[in-house]
């Protein structure tokens, strides 16, 4: 039994443990940003490529994804690449209940204990607002659309508190039924090219804000 649950690699470690072995070392006065998230981060990379091309931009989202399994995975995924700066995009896989039944401060642990680790490895953080979403259309009817209303308040507060910049992709995005807005989704959760266009210029300022606080 302790075999079979090991090979099932739940938080998938597996998935980027080769590349990040092969990832470069870090140069002297290389800023190093890592894009940490779900399906949104690692889609991130297949729909709009470039704007992770000729950067220093890494990309290691994993789809499905909810906080607990992210944050098992923090140290090798982030910490190990030595970047400058993370950018924590998490949440709505939690309020889908992709790995069980979540409530808001289970989230916003997890969420915490990721910067907390981050902060101890003189790691710059930037904190992502979970994407708005009317339903989901793998799990529906779980009522979304307060939940992530409280999770982003709670996360904008604990961000301007503690002098983490802070992304609101959501007063972006919304529309008028507090859900993702029709030309930026094709499935009313994941961005399309048009919407990860919106989110492109909100992660450049603020990796640029982020880079240059002391």
């Amino acid at each position: 039994m302790a075999e079979n649950f090991q090979s099932q690699d739940w938080p998938n470690l597996k998935k980027y443990r080769e590349m990040n072995t092969t990832l470069s070392l870090v140069k002297q006065d290389e800023e190093r940003v890592v894009f940490f998230g779900d399906s949104i981060t690692e889609f991130w990379g297949i729909v709009n490529p470039n704007f992770f091309t000729n950067k220093n931009y890494v990309n290691r989202g994993i789809s499905g994804q909810t906080t607990p399994q992210m944050l098992i995975r923090f140290r090798a995924d982030v910490i190990a690449l030595k970047p400058t700066v993370v950018v924590i995009l998490a949440g709505i896989n939690d309020i889908a209940g992709n790995t069980g039944f979540s409530t808001i401060a289970m989230i916003t642990d997890n969420i915490f204990s990721m910067i907390d680790i981050a902060n101890a490895n003189n790691i710059k953080v930037i904190l992502c607002s979970v994407l708005p979403a009317f339903d989901f259309h793998w799990r529906p009817n779980q009522e979304p659309i307060e939940k992530i209303k409280i999770l982003n308040e709670i996360l904008k507060d604990h961000a301007f508190a503690n002098n983490i910049e802070f992304i609101d992709y959501y007063n972006s995005m919304v529309d008028d039924r507090q859900g993702l807005k029709k030309e930026l989704s094709d499935d009313g959760v994941h961005p399309n090219q048009n919407g990860y266009q919106v989110m492109q210029p909100l992660a450049e300022k603020a990796i640029k804000v982020a880079l240059n606080r002391k």
